[in-house]
């Protein structure tokens, strides 16, 4: 089981963290723009945390070099039922440098953008102090 699977299963936002290189670009499924940097896509996960509920890996695919991860996942966000996948390329330190989501269906995704856009003051000022 990969690491980032375990940490964001435990709810352990702090090791989900640590396994971000400190230029991890993040490339969420709601913005126009990748977002860049440790601190900024960490308060975007945290955020994420608070939004989804019931997250649960389904499936889980690597590379044969071990650099490149796939992880399936299902959660709700409010009454909405969202699938998605976290596409993870690892640094040859073992870090995360780059993350990819991407979520299903529509309706959910749109209820996703709502609620972190609602965030995205907090999410700032998070990066910001980071």
């Amino acid at each position: 089981m990969h690491p980032f699977r375990q940490a964001v299963e435990a709810h352990d936002m702090g090791a989900a963290e640590a396994l971000l290189a400190e230029d991890v670009v993040f490339t969420s499924p709601v913005a126009f723009r990748p977002y860049r940097g440790k601190p900024l896509t960490a308060a975007i996960l945290r955020a994420v945390s608070e939004v989804f509920s019931d997250i649960h890996y389904v499936r889980e695919l690597a590379s044969e070099d071990g650099r490149d991860h796939a992880l399936v996942f299902e959660a709700k966000v409010g009454d909405r039922e969202i699938n998605g996948c976290d596409f993870l390329h690892m640094n040859e330190a073992g870090e995360i440098d780059d993350m990819t989501v991407m979520v299903r269906p529509l309706s959910a995704a749109q209820a996703l953008a709502a609620a972190m856009g609602a965030r995205f003051e907090q999410i700032s000022r998070e990066a910001s102090a980071g």
